[in-house]
């Protein structure tokens, strides 16, 4: 073999010392390009992820660019991470597939750095880049209509955002909010739930799933609110770029800014002691020493 070049023979190289077990390249890396391959190794150092991507690029048949931005939205860390009910509701295979099928959180970067205040804002943002959206949704999801109209008896109810599962062979219902989470959210999806089934659900279909996004949850309070609930329901953050953030347990423990102040503050006093005494009391001193000379008439030069 001739005419390599001095960066392809790098990174042949890289790509040995990287999967140095025959039968793993001979798996889901022999099924994907080399410029896939080249990807994982430029933006990715642990070999799991890297296998991860590559397990997902020959499942989802993501191109190269799709495989770039998946790897930056870390879609490894929030895939599978919604918190629901889907263990306890659905039977095993269903349960599992429909857990990998939602993450947490979702992430509409497409809407851009300003923050919609009303769901109706980032509904119709979302729909006007739908592709985009159902992109960051997940393979699977087809989108059937948003502001669906439920007749329940004389009542009429809306659906945020309507779409059909054709992995699940489910109808997903998506409830959106623009404010943190409130247990009250749960019990209004539910009822569209029961709705959807009733209304549009055919015979082939299997039991409608809620999936609630929000912008922000307290993991316990989401987790008594769907105890009890015998409908499939998830609930997952949503944002418009990914923050590092610490674990609620963490959070607490951590001093605050003013308690880290203080701290510097009486550490430098200690390293200083002198400037301890620089204030108000050498003024104190002046002035006993003023009276100290007016009681025996002699006043200061």
């Amino acid at each position: 073999m001739t005419g390599l070049s001095p960066r392809n023979l790098k990174y042949m190289r890289a790509f040995a010392e990287a999967w140095p077990d025959r039968a793993i390249v001979q798996e889901a890396l022999a099924q994907i390009t080399w410029y896939h391959n080249l990807t994982l190794l430029e933006k990715l150092d642990n070999s799991e992820e890297r296998l991860w991507y590559a397990e997902k690029t020959v499942e989802n048949g993501w191109s190269r660019n799709i495989l770039a931005m998946q790897i930056s939205a870390q879609l490894h860390r929030r895939s599978g991470r919604a918190l629901s009910n889907f263990q306890e509701v659905l039977p095993p295979p269903d349960s599992d597939l429909a857990t990998q099928a939602f993450k947490d959180p979702y992430l509409f970067d497409f809407l851009g750095t300003a923050d919609p205040r009303r769901e109706r804002e980032v509904e119709q943002a979302l729909i006007e880049q739908v592709e985009k959206l159902l992109l960051e949704l997940g393979q699977g999801f087809a989108f059937v209509g948003r502001q669906m109209t439920l007749e329940v008896g004389d009542d009429d109810f809306f659906i945020d955002l309507l779409f059909y599962h054709y992995r699940l062979r489910r109808f997903v219902v998506v409830e959106l909010k623009a404010v943190p989470f409130d247990p009250a959210f749960l019990g209004k999806l539910n009822l569209y739930l029961s709705a959807v089934d009733d209304l549009l659900k055919q015979p082939d279909d299997r039991p409608t799933i809620g999936l609630l996004l929000c912008r922000g949850k307290k993991h316990l309070a989401v987790e008594y609110a769907l105890r009890g609930m015998t409908q499939p329901l998830g609930v997952a953050d949503w944002e418009t770029k990914l923050v590092d953030k610490l674990p609620e347990s963490l959070a607490g423990s951590l001093p605050t800014v003013e308690q880290i102040e203080a701290e510097l503050n009486a550490t430098e006093i200690e390293k200083n002691p002198g400037k301890k005494s620089s204030g108000k009391k050498p003024a104190k001193r002046k002035a006993a020493k003023k009276t100290k000379n007016k009681r025996t008439g002699n006043e200061p030069s």
